[in-house]
This record gives C-alpha cells, structure tokens and sequence, in this order.
C-alpha cells in the first residue's frame, strides 16, 4: 500500500444524535481510511487539530444488506474512529480542515 499524506486518512466527521451526545465527554467520530490504524490516526489528530488525544477507537462497520420497497441495497461498510480528547480541549468541525 502506498504511504498516505496527513489528511487522507481522515475521511470526514461523523455527525449524528450519538455523536453529539458523546462530544460532552470529550469524544469525536471520523470516518477513516480502511487503511488507518490507531497508531497514525493518533499522530495525524494531533498535527491537525493540534489537540492532546488519549485514545483512539476504531470500529468497523460491514457492508450488509438492506430491503428498501421490497428490493435489496446493498449498503457500504466503512471504518470509524471515536477520538477521545484530553479534558478542556475539543474540535470545531464547523470550521473544517
């Protein structure tokens, strides 16, 4: 695979009810790259956003099947990252990269 620049790992934030709900405990959700591992997203978060992360969490989510009006969709599994931040610091994703 070939080295990934900075910000590729790093697809887009994820903003959803749970989410939001988590941003009061110091928490943000990425979706990622399938190829990023803890290690780089914890290095790349901090070049970035310039912030002290204390742990990353990845999960990943299949591609599974759905039934929508009586036919089946395939939707895209993707991979996601809960970044947990250091106290009395966060992320305006409103302001993006």
């Amino acid at each position: 695979m070939d080295k990934l620049n900075l910000y590729d790992k790093i697809i887009s934030p994820l903003v959803t009810e749970k989410s939001t709900n988590l941003s009061a405990q110091n928490k943000i959700i990425f979706k990622v790259h399938p190829g990023a591992n803890k290690k780089n997203l914890k290095k790349n978060i901090k070049k970035i956003f310039k912030v002290d992360v204390i742990k990353v969490n990845i999960i990943n989510k299949k591609t599974r099947i759905k039934i929508t009006r009586g036919k089946k969709v395939r939707v895209k599994g993707f991979k996601k990252a809960i970044i947990t931040l250091k106290k009395d610091q966060n992320i305006d994703l409103t302001t993006g990269i």
